[in-house]
């Protein structure tokens, strides 16, 4: 199972899981999406990298997620398939990523909830025989 969704009054939560960090990362981001729209519907056409940095790994899934958030937002664009790599600095987490998706097409894509933020709200990041994460997202 890659996420499963939890009820929250008037926001949407989900675990997500992974064998590896980056795979619960990349599982998180797709919840995300799955919340807005079928990600099976959304085509890998739209390829984006960026690199972010944070103190922890609880930042760092804020972080992944706000900037997935604010692409879509600014750029219109659904995304369905992710790349994470996470190698630890210093002091904190570097985080590599490409993402695939589809400029939003109305005809094709259904609209879902639309997320008006990721929160800090309960948000946790384990790791007992796999790795799963907790997040909260405003609607």
């Amino acid at each position: 199972m890659k996420f499963e969704f939890f009820d929250v009054t008037a926001d949407a939560g989900f675990w997500a899981y992974g064998s590896t960090l980056e795979e619960s990362y990349e599982n998180a981001g797709l919840a995300m999406f799955e919340i807005m729209t079928d990600a099976t519907q959304v085509s890998p056409v739209v390829k984006k990298e960026f690199t972010i940095e944070s103190e922890d790994k609880v930042s760092l899934l804020y972080d992944w997620l706000e900037e997935l958030l604010f692409l879509h937002d600014v750029e219109f664009i659904l995304f369905s398939k992710f790349k994470v790599n996470i190698t630890p600095l210093e002091e904190g987490y570097k985080l590599k990523a490409e993402v695939w998706g589809d400029e939003i097409n109305r005809e094709i894509h259904e609209q879902r909830d639309e997320v008006k933020a990721v929160t800090f709200h309960l948000m946790e990041v384990n790791k007992e025989n796999r790795y799963s994460v907790r997040v909260i997202l405003d609607l």
